[in-house]
């Protein structure tokens, strides 16, 4: 499996990525429109899965992502970033008001890999996508890490996530990836 390290993108790289992100963001709550970026990072050209988490005074306000793109990672990040303010079903969309008062996360991800034995997820390394039939969760890396999960727990609320009963994670018919995510937000940059 490729992992995504801390050293995967760079201080400047992660930067221009949230700049990205809240541009995006800004322009499209603001007027309608998404803005064009000339990006020359070559890390930032590459096609790659990523998430944009917004949270407002500590808590979730929106969380999009994918997995797998066929767009540059720059990209992806403009398209997730406009998706968390605007498309989260769980959420309204962000309003003018409230642009001020958000702050961005991204991970950025390593391709999933299936696993068979969940001795193999690492809490606080590892997210996991889980599906089973129609139903679909995913968590990322740092949710864990957040609640300070055990793996069981990370699991049961993964399961929950995919509106499955907490121990579906045990049925021989349910499929666990996991993967690895370089994290990094406005607040820690």
């Amino acid at each position: 499996m490729e992992e995504i390290s801390e050293a995967y993108l760079n201080k400047e790289e992660k930067k221009r990525l949230l700049e990205i992100a809240r541009q995006s963001i800004d322009e499209y709550v603001t007027k309608g429109s998404t803005p064009s970026f000339t990006v020359t990072e070559e890390r930032l050209k590459g096609k790659q899965g990523a998430f944009v988490t917004i949270t407002k005074k500590g808590q979730l306000r929106g969380c999009i992502g994918n997995f797998v793109s066929e767009n540059s990672l720059h990209q992806t990040v403009q398209d997730m970033a406009i998706a968390a303010a605007t498309q989260d079903p769980r959420f309204p969309p962000l309003s003018r008001k409230e642009l001020k008062s958000i702050e961005l996360e991204i991970s950025v991800l390593s391709p999933l890999r299936e696993i068979k034995d969940t001795n193999e997820i690492k809490v606080g390394e590892h997210g996991i996508y889980l599906t089973k039939g129609i139903y679909r969760g995913v968590l990322l890396p740092q949710v864990a890490t957040e609640y300070g999960w055990d793996r069981k727990t990370f699991l049961e609320h993964t399961c929950l996530k995919a509106g499955l009963p907490t121990n579906a994670w045990k049925e021989s018919d349910i499929k666990i990836e996991i993967f690895d995510a370089q994290v990094f937000g406005e607040k820690n940059i």
